[in-house]
């Protein structure tokens, strides 16, 4: 018979400032999509100075590691852009900067455009794609008043190549500060140690050049 532990779905839980406890894992993986062996307790590294990533070494407390968010963060926000046929929902304030949006579907998700996104530009089932794909749960869509932000995937976190950890699945998340994503059910978190919207990733990995080669 399973343990009681061993009986509940994955939880993560973030310590102050230190290493996130993830527990009851089952699909853990790189970002070359291999499988990494995960025990039923796994103590993952966010300061960015573990020597054994993507796993604690305890240099969060060597380093002075704090997981407080910046004060001069981008804040929470939510901004709907309009389309005929479709409302996309974007907030800066967490969006991971994966690139996913801009890279695959430029029609749409420009940065050199104003308004940036335009919702018209490709058909809804393309622009709902990429909605699903997005890692940070920084975007959404509407479709006749009804508004989707959570999909329905297999618990699984995926290692970012340089970058956060995302999260599928709905995995309950638990931290000391009452921190929550913008999405239950996908988010990303910071690997680096030096995203200003921890314990969530903000794309300053890429600004640090944050590297980790073995995942």
């Amino acid at each position: 018979m399973p343990s009681e532990d061993e009986s509940k779905g994955p939880l993560i839980e973030v310590t102050p400032n230190g290493p996130v406890k993830i527990s009851n894992l089952v699909n853990f993986f790189n970002s070359r999509g291999e499988r990494i062996p995960a025990a039923q307790t796994l103590w993952l590294c966010r300061c960015g100075g573990s020597q054994n990533k993507p796993f604690c070494d305890g240099q969060h407390t060597k380093i002075g590691f704090s997981g407080e968010k910046a004060k001069d963060r981008i804040k929470d926000k939510w901004h709907k852009f309009a389309g005929k046929k479709i409302i996309v929902h974007d907030n800066r304030g967490i969006c991971s900067h994966s690139g996913v949006c801009t890279r695959n579907l430029s029609s749409v998700f420009n940065t050199g455009a104003r308004p940036w996104i335009n919702a018209d530009g490709a058909d809804v089932d393309a622009i709902i794609d990429v909605v699903k794909r997005c890692p940070s749960g920084a975007l959404r869509y509407s479709l006749e008043r009804e508004e989707y932000k959570d999909f329905a995937r297999q618990p699984a976190i995926a290692i970012e190549k340089n970058g956060p950890l995302n999260v599928t699945g709905g995995i309950e998340f638990r931290d000391d500060q009452g921190n929550k994503p913008g999405s239950e059910e996908h988010y990303s978190l910071c690997r680096c140690g030096a995203s200003k919207n921890k314990p969530f990733c903000d794309g300053t990995h890429s600004a640090i050049k944050f590297t980790d080669e073995k995942n």
